[in-house]
């Protein structure tokens, strides 16, 4: 989709669009939301000064999010070949700050050492080299990964995972709603300063989901304990995704 028709498409957002141009696109696919219900008191102590946990009807959640990323470009430059297609899985809770609900990024695990190093430098996020074998069969994903990066603490995930129904856009107060349509993030730079980088795209399209994960160890390796019950799941085939600068929170 183009960026002038995903920016004319805005009724959605909770908040305007930015002011000053974007700076990033790129596109997320065959993405599994599995998300886990935890104590708050687990996860506010990992979040930094000024960041809010955000809860639904009291609850807090933790989710892990793998996908591929395809169609990474700096805005009026073509994409690089190194650099516009890896595999990515994120650990992430839910934050506020001045009344913009985010996404908060414990880790992210990425196919590209590259794209790593850049993320890591100008936008602040906790990512980290990784391995990742997929396979894809007709609308089944088989998604493994494994942390190289050097000195990180170990992680690897390892699941197969499908959609099970058609698509739907979630209906506002529900809590797909809640843990899905989020037009920020938060994080840090290395002052400990808190920063806020705001993105845009159209309402998420879910598919309901299920999946057999056979190996989690990312969220314990960012001081996470999952609940041993079934996540909540959701399949997204296709999201594209426009990106601006960090801004202080």
């Amino acid at each position: 989709m183009k960026a002038s028709a995903l920016l004319r498409a805005t009724a959605h957002r909770p908040w305007p669009l930015p002011t000053q141009p974007w700076v990033l696109r790129q596109t997320w696919r065959a993405l599994l939301f599995a998300h886990w219900p935890v104590p708050a008191e687990m996860v506010r102590p990992l979040l930094p000064p000024g960041l809010t946990l955000d809860r639904f009807e009291e609850q807090a959640w933790v989710g892990v999010v793998p996908f591929e990323m395809t169609g990474v470009r700096p805005r009026g430059l073509p994409g690089v070949p190194r650099l516009s297609h890896f595999a990515e899985i994120n650990v992430r809770t839910y934050a506020t700050v001045g009344g913009k609900p985010g996404v908060f990024f414990f880790s992210l695990d990425a196919g590209n050492a590259l794209a790593v190093a850049l993320a890591r430098t100008f936008f602040h996020l906790p990512y980290y080299t990784a391995r990742f074998e997929i396979a894809r069969a007709g609308a089944t994903l088989r998604y493994a990964s494994q942390r190289s990066h050097r000195g990180a603490p170990p992680g690897a995930f390892a699941a197969i995972y499908r959609p099970t129904g058609p698509v739907a856009r979630a209906r506002p107060a529900t809590l797909e709603h809640w843990l899905t349509e989020r037009y920020c993030l938060y994080t840090t730079d290395r002052h400990g300063r808190l920063l806020r980088g705001e993105i845009h795209h159209l309402p998420w399209p879910l598919q309901p989901a299920e999946a057999e994960i056979n190996r989690e160890t990312l969220a314990r390796a960012a001081g996470l304990a999952l609940p041993a019950t079934p996540p909540l799941l959701h399949y997204a085939d296709r999201l594209d995704v426009l990106v601006w600068p960090l801004a202080r929170g």
